[in-house]
């Protein structure tokens, strides 16, 4: 086949079994090129645990400049038993967002067959939703500070900031993917998500700019929830919803709660999205240190973010080549846990790939 298209991609496997997911992320994603006509030049950066325990340094400013000329970057897990928690994830993957401006986090929420929800009675066509998250703004740039710290007067702030392009730019993202999602068959409806009736200057924000913007969408179906109400119905009829969109922090938590709707954290995805420059993709489940090595560890979380890294680049058909195989994957699979699979986690690679070459 003539060769279409040649992506470079950064690839940082990170820590525990980040390795051995990204091994078999990379099959997937290659089996996808053959197939498909697509070529990558994959350039490894070795940040993480072991990283910073050697060296002291968790990301330099120079690896900023070095991931900035990659088209994606693919990332295994962050996360090691002797390193303090914060250090890595605010060091490397905070640093990243902001620096890189992925100012996007993509979540999808979908049940395939033969994966067990918790949410009884629902099927694969009631849980198929997205979650756009704002991913730089918000209480997470760390505006605030603390003042008589260790006294019984210790006081503490932390700041909730967003100002109206960074809102406007997510909810643009947020609408073009709703019109997306309605070209493929999609309901195409929105809903925004946040908490106004307590965050009167925040959540007025967003409901204005989300009004607004909503008038030149006008095929768009519209809609607004209160976090806590998101929370509820994202449980009791989690069919409602085709696009959502919020917020850093209430991203953050629905986000969660979206990973268990749709059968746990071994096949969740997560995108960290600059639309005009350099995104990057990882499985939302984190470093497993305990099964390190034993080729144990379930793989469709990664194989999921390659998904997502080849529709974000255009590479649609590759794209839903991957989620047909990992469909065929999800009813063969005896779960979705470490060690209980049934399949090793190259088998995981080996079936998906070879679904996609032969299927």
């Amino acid at each position: 086949m003539v060769e279409k298209n040649r992506y470079r991609i950064a690839v940082i496997p990170g820590d525990g079994t980040g390795p051995e997911v990204v091994r078999e992320g990379i099959k997937v994603l290659e089996a996808a090129g053959e197939k498909h006509g697509i070529s990558y030049d994959f350039t490894e950066f070795d940040f993480g645990g072991e990283h910073y325990l050697k060296t002291g340094e968790t990301l330099p400013d120079s690896a900023i400049d070095d991931l900035r000329k990659f088209r994606a970057i693919f990332l295994g897990a962050i996360g090691h038993p002797d390193v303090a928690p914060g250090i890595l994830e605010t060091g490397i993957l905070l640093k990243l967002r902001f620096a890189l401006d992925q100012y996007i986090n993509l979540r999808p929420v979908k049940l395939y067959p033969g994966v067990d929800t918790p949410l009884k009675g629902k099927k694969p066509e009631d849980i198929d939703f997205i979650v756009i998250r704002e991913n730089t703004g918000g209480v997470y740039t760390g505006n605030g500070g603390t003042t008589r710290k260790g006294t019984p007067y210790e006081v503490a702030v932390q700041v909730m900031v967003y100002d109206r392009q960074m809102v406007d730019r997510c909810l643009k993202y947020a609408f073009e993917m709703a019109v997306e999602r309605k070209k493929e068959g999609k309901p195409g409806n929105l809903t925004l998500v946040h908490k106004t009736n307590v965050l009167t200057y925040v959540g007025d924000l967003w409901f204005r700019a989300f009004t607004e913007m909503a008038k030149n969408y006008p095929g768009i179906k519209t809609d607004y929830n209160h976090i806590d109400a998101a929370t509820m119905w994202t449980v009791k009829n989690p069919e409602w919803y085709d696009v959502m969109v919020t917020s850093n922090m209430f991203g953050d938590i629905i986000t969660d709660l979206g990973a268990m709707v749709q059968g746990g954290m071994g096949i969740a995805a997560g995108g960290n999205i600059n639309p005009a420059g350099t995104s990057m993709f990882e499985p939302i489940g984190g470093s497993a240190p305990k099964y390190t090595g034993k080729n144990v560890i379930n793989p469709l979380a990664a194989i999921e973010a390659g998904r997502m890294m080849l529709k974000h680049l255009g590479e649609d058909a590759a794209a839903r080549s991957i989620e047909s195989a990992v469909a065929v994957a999800c009813t063969r699979l005896k779960s979705l846990s470490a060690g209980k699979m049934g399949y090793s986690t190259s088998g995981v690679g080996d079936m998906v790939s070879g679904h996609i070459i032969n299927g």
